[in-house]
């Protein structure tokens, strides 16, 4: 594997990042995962806009965008993949050990790795614990994603494949590394970007692309929801078909299974939309 770092190709073994890193030491740093086809991205125009929204929520310099396009064109290069996760990191870089931040300049890693088209529906719990609609990081993308991981444990542990997470009014937010969209009287509705939710890229084009409402709705409303999805880079969108043990049947259903194939077809005809 070859992997970029701060300015060139290195082969994994050789790809190095100080441990005194800013992102490696308190998690100050931000990222995107984009998906790859055959050695092309899509929507990239769109992930590193968030991803620049995301620097400047921390207050790290804007990445470059060119450097960050350079970067990925090079990895797709050096590593083919039919389908691929391409992961972009972009931290503090080298600092002291503790919150403040060196001046040494940002560290840019890109990454890529090959995986499997999901299945097209799973099963989801939802957790005990909350996203804080009201945090500095709210709606960022950051490498602080020690929450997700515990999250995604017990989601694991319990046979499914995400969590959801409520916010701190009880309203329904996102997954560890997914968007949720739920059918409520054949109407598609998410949580709208106010709930603490991050701006999906997929949840952004399906919204766009389907109509779909962005609606403040309870936790509880997975419980009664006719149709339940979730959007992410790599699920596009995936109909769930249990939550917390409760089925829904004939999943995936009218709503998820069109919504499914207008990204498909949307998705197809533009990659980077």
């Amino acid at each position: 594997m070859q992997i970029w770092v701060n300015g060139g190709l290195r082969d994994a073994d050789a790809a190095q990042v100080s441990v005194l890193d800013h992102g490696m030491t308190v998690g100050d740093g931000v990222f995107e995962t984009v998906k790859a086809q055959k050695g092309t991205t899509f929507a990239l125009t769109r992930h590193l806009a968030r991803m620049t929204r995301s620097a400047r929520g921390l207050g790290l310099p804007d990445p470059d965008p060119d450097e960050v396009r350079r970067a990925c064109a090079a990895v797709l290069d050096a590593n083919p993949v039919a389908l691929g996760r391409m992961r972009i990191t972009y931290t503090g870089g080298l600092s002291p050990l503790g919150s403040e931040r060196g001046d040494s300049g940002p560290t840019l890693v890109v990454a890529v790795g090959e995986t499997r088209r999901r299945p097209d529906t799973t099963a989801v719990i939802t957790v005990p614990w909350t996203r804080n609609e009201r945090s500095a990081v709210a709606g960022l993308k950051t490498t602080s994603y020690a929450e997700n991981v515990v999250a995604l444990a017990r989601a694991h542990g319990q046979g499914a494949t995400e969590a959801l997470f409520g916010n701190t009014v009880g309203a329904l937010c996102e997954g560890t590394g997914s968007n949720v969209f739920v059918v409520l009287d054949g109407q598609l509705h998410t949580p709208p970007l106010t709930s603490g939710c991050l701006a999906g890229i997929t949840r952004e084009l399906v919204v766009e692309w389907t109509g779909a409402q962005e609606t403040e709705l309870p936790l509880d409303v997975l419980e009664s929801a006719e149709e339940v999805f979730l959007t992410s880079t790599l699920r596009d969108v995936q109909g769930v078909h249990l939550v917390d043990g409760r089925a829904l049947t004939g999943t995936p259903g009218p709503v998820t299974a069109k919504a499914m194939r207008v990204f498909d077809e949307r998705a197809a005809s533009d990659l980077d939309p």
